[in-house]
Order: structure tokens, then C-alpha cells, then sequence
């Protein structure tokens, strides 16, 4: 069964995925560009209360401090990976911490990649082949990395992303727009498995194939010499190295696929790769997953797959994409490292708090809010309210993960409902709540839920209480509106409304 992971991909790998099981690897890492990448839900949204929330993926910065040099230290003394590393790549690290000196941030990002790398050549099948996919900003930096760990010999080319965009008409920069991405394409052995691909031919070449013999092959033969050159003799044009007729999002952000993640790819990229270096039934390993589109990819390709990522957004986004097209979970794929009971759920809620409250407001199948200034709310579920100007309702959810609680959060939640122009509200906590607090939810009172004009009406509580335990129940004792909005998806009001004309006819 495919495999989605969440957690630090260094300590799957090394745990979880066994020597030599992998036959293709594609991983889009941070660039170490310095940028804080937010992931933003807006295309499919559009016009849903809180639509454009931002929500901190992961920050692309890296500072030289006690954890890098843990890291640099284990990684030269063979202590931080399965295999120790080649004296060349102790020899490259030592070098490359006397040029960048000892506190850049390059060098912390550095130690960061190379125990990952080292362990993703472990991993990777002796036909096997890698695509590391960067941009300038590091890509020299880890091309040496890549051939002190895989070898000088097993590169085997660098792939040119070109990505041409209009924002050239309106840079304010006094330098050449930087249009393309770097993808470093290396072999494990010389036994890499490589399937050519090609473009088809234009339609001037095939012009002219003028005459067609008697078994219908067009050929021609007005070349030196006469002889008959056939156009079915190749299948088109070898691809080579530079890529420029794939869009990124920059291009084309109405692409359906587009998710608003700021470092997604499109699959049109992967399928190339993974048509190129893998067959169908082989297992695609993606490391730095994202928003899924190598896994997107590799399920429409007929390819296994395993995904790999630290943030448990990405795991729901996931998640949510495969849904789309009738992938489900545990039929045809497992998530581990996510909570599984009370216990685990409570274990996140201590050591990372924020991946706690995504993974809360995911089980409600709600939009997760941005880390920095919530105001109090950790996700939003947006419903179908006809009766509204804009015909979308809107309630909030509010996540304590500490084992202090007490009325004053009930109360702080009746001013959030207020200020956030919400009809009602969802507090969950890991401990159950207090009599005090019970009872200041009830005061609440209700919010009239009023459909099919007016003609059914339900009570749905301002305030209502979970606990994580609840969370694992099936169903959530929750109370919602009918109507409630799928996230990442745009809501189809035409559809409802039409729906209930014709169930009052």
C-alpha cells in the first residue's frame, strides 16, 4: 500500500524505508532562499469567508546555531546517518565550513541536506536515479554535494526549467530576470534504468512526408541520394535538457491542479520525470512533499509511491487531493506519524503545538488559519447560508493544547464570534472541560440556521465543546449546518440553489 509520512524525512528514512527499495526519487527541497513560504488557499475558494488565509508551511531559513553544529558534528563522525558518509563529502563539509565561515546560514543549510541526501542514495535501488531540483540561489553548493555522495560519475545531466514569465515588463529589478529552475539528475549505478521521451513532430516537418506507399506509410525521398526516409521511422523529436514547454504557476495560475501553494509544480513536470525514469508498478519516493503533486502524479502514472513532510498541512492537503479523485485512505494509501489516539494526540499538542491545531481543525474537514495573528481562531468552516448578502455563514474554531483550562476561554470565544462576524463556534481542548465552562457555553445561546425559505430552521449552539478524545469518535459529536463547504474547493451556490427550489415543488 502506498505510504504518506509525516514527520522529520530524516528520521523516516532512516527508520522506515529499507536499503535499496526505491526506484525513482524526485525532491523539491527548501532553497535556502531565505524566504518564508506561506501556504495560501485562494483559486478554489474564492469569495468563501477567510478564503485567502495564509498559514505558515515552513520557514526557508536556515541560522548557524547549537542544532546545525549537532548536526555538522554527528554527520562527519558517521553518527548521524545509517551508512557513514565518504571521506569526500567529511573532506567537502570541512571546506565548505572554512570558505562560508563558520555561522552562515548556507553552511547550517548544507548540514541540514547532506545527511538527507546520504540517506536517500541509501535508499535508492541500483537502477535507480534521483532528480534534485533547486534554483540558484544553492544549486552549485549542492551539485557538490551530490557528487560527493553519489559520484562525479553517475551525473548525468543538468536539467534546465525554463520558465518564461511576464514579470519581466514590470520588474523594478536592475539585473537579468531570473526565468528558470535547476534540475540535477544523477544515477545511483550505472545501471539506471532511462526511458527516452519524445516531442512530437511539428507539423512543418511532417509536411513533408508528401507521398505514402502502398501499406499507408508516409515517406519521402527527395533527400541526396533518394533514399526513402519514413515518418514513422522515430516516434519525434529527442527531448533534451531544457524544458520550456511545461508552465509553471507563475504562467498559468487558473490551472485546475493549482492549489495556491507557493513552491507547487505542476504535474505536467513530474509526469515527464516519472515517465522518463521509472516504469509502472515501481516505487517513487518524494522526501519534501508539499502539496503532493509527485504523488498526484505517480497515481495517475500507475506508479507507487511513498511521501515524506514535516508539516501536517501538507499531510491534509494531501489528503484532501487524493480525495478528489476517489483516492482514499487506508484503501489505497496510509498515513503514519499522525495521531492515531488520545495519547499521541496529546504528545503533539506538547511538542509541536501548531502541527496539534492543523491536525484538530483537519478532523472537523476545516480551513486551518495562519499561525501568526489568529486572533484566537485556528480554522474556519464556511457553509451555505442563502439567506446571507453574500450567502456564505461562517464558523470558527479556537484549539487549546494545554492541560489549563477554564471558563475565561469560553468567554474570550463569545467576543471572537463577535469581532469575526461568525455564527457560531467550536472550542477544542485536550482536557474535558470544566462544569464553569460548560455552562458559559450554554448562556451562548443558539445560532437559527434558516433554509429552503425559511421553511426548516435548525439550532445550531454558538458554542459547542470537544475535547481530542472526541476528535476519535465516529461521528464527531458536533452540530453544523447543512451545506458546509468543502475546503479548497470553490462553493457551487447555483447548484444549492436550484436543489432547494426543487425540493420545495
Amino acid at each position: 500500500m502506498n505510504k504518506l509520512y509525516f514527520g522529520d524525512n530524516l528520521d523516516i528514512l532512516k527508520d522506515k524505508i529499507s536499503s535499496e527499495s526505491i526506484d525513482l526519487i524526485y525532491l523539491d527541497p527548501p532553497f535556502q532562499s531565505g524566504k518564508n513560504y506561506n501556504q495560501i488557499f485562494k483559486p478554489e475558494t474564492f469569495g468563501v469567508k477567510g478564503a485567502t488565509s495564509q498559514i505558515q508551511a515552513f520557514e526557508d531559513t536556515w541560522n548557524w546555531g547549537p542544532e546545525a553544529e549537532r548536526e555538522y558534528t554527528e554527520l562527519i563522525t558517521g553518527r548521524l546517518t545509517r551508512k557513514p558518509p565518504r571521506q569526500k563529502l567529511i573532506d567537502l563539509m570541512k571546506a565548505m565550513r572554512s570558505y562560508l565561515t563558520e555561522r552562515s546560514p548556507l553552511l547550517a543549510y548544507l548540514c541540514m541536506m547532506s545527511p538527507r541526501l546520504l540517506e536517500l542514495r541509501r535508499v535508492l535501488k541500483p537502477t535507480g536515479s534521483i532528480y534534485l531540483h533547486c534554483d540558484p540561489t544553492a544549486s552549485h553548493y549542492l551539485k557538490l554535494l551530490m557528487d560527493a555522495i553519489f559520484g562525479t560519475r553517475n551525473f548525468l545531466r543538468e536539467i534546465i526549467w525554463s520558465m518564461e514569465t511576464s514579470s519581466g515588463y514590470k520588474s523594478q529589478a536592475k539585473n537579468w530576470i531570473r526565468s528558470h529552475d535547476t534540475l540535477l539528475f544523477y544515477s545511483k549505478t550505472s545501471k539506471h534504468f532511462f526511458n527516452k521521451l519524445f516531442h512530437p513532430h511539428k507539423n512543418e516537418y511532417i509536411s513533408r512526408f508528401k507521398k505514402v506507399n502502398g501499406n499507408d506509410r508516409r515517406y519521402r525521398d527527395d533527400r541526396p541520394g533518394g533514399r526513402k526516409q519514413y515518418l514513422d521511422e522515430t516516434p519525434g523529436v529527442a527531448m533534451g535538457d531544457v524544458w520550456d514547454d511545461i508552465m509553471s504557476f507563475q504562467q498559468a495560475s487558473t490551472i485546475k491542479e493549482y492549489l495556491g501553494y507557493p513552491t507547487q509544480k505542476p504535474e505536467a513536470l513530474l509526469e515527464r520525470i516519472i515517465k522518463a525514469s521509472s516504469n509502472k508498478g515501481e516505487l517513487v519516493l518524494d522526501p519534501f512533499c508539499g502539496c503532493g503533486t509527485t504523488i498526484a502524479a505517480a497515481e495517475k502514472l500507475n506508479r507507487n509511491w511513498v511521501g515524506i513532510d514535516i508539516t501536517y498541512l501538507a499531510i491534509d492537503v494531501i489528503k484532501k487531493r487524493l480525495e478528489k479523485h476517489h483516492i482514499k485512505e487506508n484503501e489505497h494509501f496510509k498515513v503514519y506519524g499522525d495521531p492515531k489516539d488520545v495519547y499521541s494526540a496529546k504528545q503533539l499538542a506538547e511538542q509541536k503545538p501548531f502541527q496539534f491545531e492543523v491536525w484538530a481543525v483537519s478532523q472537523l474537514n476545516a480551513m486551518p488559519t495562519p499561525k501568526v495573528g489568529d486572533k484566537g481562531v485556528d480554522g474556519v468552516i464556511n457553509f451555505i447560508d442563502l439567506t446571507k448578502k453574500d450567502k456564505i455563514g461562517k464558523g470558527i474554531i479556537s484549539v487549546k493544547g494545554g492541560h489549563s483550562i477554564n471558563p475565561g476561554m469560553v468567554r474570550d470565544l463569545k467576543g471572537t464570534i463577535t469581532s469575526q462576524e461568525a455564527d457560531f463556534s467550536i472550542l477544542i481542548t485536550t482536557e474535558k472541560p470544566t462544569r464553569g465552562m460548560v455552562e458559559e457555553a450554554v448562556k451562548g445561546g443558539n445560532f437559527n440556521y434558516s433554509y429552503q425559505k425559511g421553511t426548516i430552521q435548525i439550532k445550531v449552539p454558538k458554542i459547542q465543546l470537544l475535547t481530542v478524545a472526541d476528535l476519535f469518535t465516529d461521528p464527531i459529536p458536533v452540530k453544523l449546518p447543512p451545506g458546509v463547504i468543502e475546503p479548497y474547493r470553490k462553493p457551487d451556490i447555483g447548484k444549492v440553489e436550484k436543489e432547494q427550489r426543487l425540493s420545495l415543488q
